[in-house]
């Protein structure tokens, strides 16, 4: 049953419990994918190139904390920007990738990462600030290897929090998170319910919910006994 408040009509009670599943899922979900890589993301080539990485990582279908940690194991080997990732070998990417978990797709990605980075020095010398500048950012996207539409909105997910003009980026998966946490399925309405700070993280822990149905069952649980 709907409160309503004395002097109108507005629901407190749908407000309450949005409130509480978005405390008990950014409870379960501290930190961005990213963040998760070691990655502090900033408005700096460096990390924007390693949250680029990650995104190709996780387009693939492969656990989330795979991803991480391939991530993780290919900036541990040096390759943290994309000079740094088109001067290694297709082996030593394969390596580093193998070390992380991510031996199904490892190949392949290998192959894709060396051509990604050879095409970012070439149109924006590695600093992907000047893919910012694009008329169309998201499509300009698309031309990079191993960046389809998945790894885009991926990208614009975690990039939103530095690069406001895409506040707020809540792509399909993170509403059909929405959707199953009883969340509003409206980015704008979404919005509301978190600081801007937060909207990274609160969109990666709507996708971590739609795609880990237990997850989003002991969200809804700890909503509920709050």
């Amino acid at each position: 049953m709907t409160t309503q408040s004395a002097g109108g009509s507005r629901p407190r009670t749908a407000g309450r419990t949005n409130r509480a599943v978005v405390r008990a899922l950014l409870d379960r979900q501290p930190r961005t994918y990213p963040a998760q890589a070691g990655i502090r993301l900033r408005d700096t080539p460096q990390p924007l190139y390693q949250t680029l990485v990650l995104a190709v990582l996780l387009s693939a279908r492969i656990r989330a904390g795979t991803a991480v940690s391939a991530a993780r194991s290919l900036f541990e080997a040096g390759l943290r920007d994309a000079r740094s990732m088109a001067d290694a070998s297709w082996q030593e990417r394969v390596d580093a990738l193998g070390r992380g978990g991510y031996r199904r797709y490892d190949e392949r990605t290998s192959t894709l990462l060396g051509r990604g980075a050879d095409l970012l020095l070439e149109r924006y010398g590695g600093d992907l600030r000047r893919l910012r500048e694009e008329p169309d950012p998201k499509r300009a996207l698309l031309d990079i290897p191993g960046i389809g539409p998945t790894g885009a909105d991926i990208f614009l997910r975690d990039v939103q929090g530095i690069w406001p003009e895409f506040t707020p980026y809540v792509d399909r998966k993170a509403l059909e998170g929405a959707e199953r946490l009883g969340l509003p399925a409206s980015p704008g309405r979404l919005r509301r319910l978190v600081p801007p700070s937060d909207m990274p993280r609160f969109a990666d822990g709507l996708v971590h919910a739609a795609l880990d149905r237990p997850l989003a069952d002991e969200v809804l649980a700890a909503a509920r006994a709050a």
